[in-house]
């Protein structure tokens, strides 16, 4: 984890760095115009249907679902795992805004969808990889990293589909919500698998009484 998140951030760090040094036409702008080009190439009434949920769905969608989350895992006694989520989502949160405000790079011209100011990084990738990676990460299955990375390349294409953001606004995201979620989890991981243990021993517990206090109630009502 700390390997990946490294290299993402130093990734992230290059595409920052080449934007402020010249933020309207930094050195990849012919690669972010020509994908832009080919992918909106592909509208039709059927995508933009399906885009536009995602539009909606992406980042207050996401961060309702995030908020539901931690509020799930309080209800379940795993505070410590609550407040990992709630972390992740938060700084997640904060640094895309002073990234935006900080670099303002101008969104593409022929975007289909309303916007806010500042194209890099992209608010509805890095919110959907925070909510994603968390929940992967919680679950502690493949399939949870699989259906992470899945929604993740979703939401990057449908954000340069609409043309609300240049591909490398997408891969800036993705280069500071995954490590930033990885780096907490490596703080928090081993408290959340104890508490997790612990979790499960008492519901193992509760059910174990439960069980015998029906067995006693059961010759009770017989007799």
């Amino acid at each position: 984890m700390l390997a990946a998140s490294t290299a993402l951030l130093t990734l992230g760090a290059v595409l920052g760095g080449l934007l402020v040094t010249d933020v309207g036409s930094p050195p990849f702008q012919g690669l972010d115009e020509g994908w832009a080009g080919w992918i909106t190439s592909l509208r039709s009434p059927f995508w933009d249907g399906i885009n536009g949920f995602l539009n909606l769905a992406g980042y207050r969608g996401v961060l309702v679902l995030h908020g539901l989350l931690v509020v799930a895992l309080l209800l379940r006694r795993r505070p410590q795992a609550a407040l990992f989520a709630a972390a992740a989502g938060a700084a997640v949160l904060v640094l895309t805004q002073v990234l935006k405000a900080g670099i303002l790079r101008d969104r593409p011209d022929n975007t289909i969808v309303l916007t806010d100011t500042g194209s890099f990084p992209s608010g509805h990738v890095a919110s959907t990889a925070a909510f994603l990676v968390v929940a992967a990460l919680l679950v502690g299955r493949a399939w949870g990293a699989v259906l992470a990375g899945v929604g993740v390349l979703a939401m990057m294409v449908s954000r340069t589909y609409l043309s609300a953001h240049w591909l490398a606004d997408t891969v800036g995201s993705v280069c500071l919500a995954v490590p930033a979620v990885l780096l907490l989890w490596l703080s928090f991981q081993n408290i959340c698998i104890q508490e997790n243990g612990d979790a499960r021993r008492l519901l193992s517990w509760r059910a174990r009484a439960s069980r015998r206090r029906r067995a006693t109630a059961h010759p009770e009502s017989e007799s």
